[in-house]
């Protein structure tokens, strides 16, 4: 089953007994209560006997950005997966490379640049997942135990992207 109607759950195949939990909140920006507490309702809701893979963020792990509300909400719900599923994938994956969601790093910089707008180029890297990666995993992770993986994809200079 594929819980989603995003960017994310309009690439992934169903597979027999998992749940594919695509169904988040998206903009890492995101601060109103309501968006984390429907992502926090609707994963209480799935079958806890299916193995749920839980799409999370790879900068989780990032020190400087312990105050931010999106990563602590991915650190609960990482929490809330393993305390509530026997079996689970959570995968940490850095910015998607496809897409129509205006809020992922790669349109927010595409429409910037459309609208003519300045684009904000700092000195970082950032790491890009493509579907046919995120899909070799989805399609080949076990159904059976208890798995973490950080997906770092390809790293890219912001500048290098625009």
């Amino acid at each position: 089953m594929i819980v989603g109607r995003g960017d994310i759950a309009s690439i992934l195949n169903d597979r027999e007994g998992a749940i594919f939990f695509a169904s988040g909140v998206s903009k890492s920006t995101e601060t109103n209560e309501s968006e984390f507490w429907r992502e926090i309702e609707l994963l209480d809701k799935q079958d806890k006997t299916k193995c749920l893979f839980y799409f999370s963020s790879i900068t989780l792990d990032d020190m400087s950005k312990i105050g931010n509300q999106y990563l602590a909400h991915k650190r609960k719900m990482e929490l809330l997966v393993k305390s509530n599923f026997k079996n689970y994938n959570i995968i940490r994956i850095g910015n998607i490379s496809w897409g129509s969601n205006p809020n992922t790093f790669i349109n927010y910089i595409k429409n910037k640049i459309k609208n003519g707008e300045p684009v904000e180029i700092k000195d970082e890297f950032k790491y890009l997942i493509d579907k046919e990666q995120l899909l070799l995993l989805t399609d080949n992770l076990p159904l059976v135990g208890q798995n973490t993986i950080s997906v770092f994809g390809r790293m890219a200079k912001v500048n290098e992207l625009i």
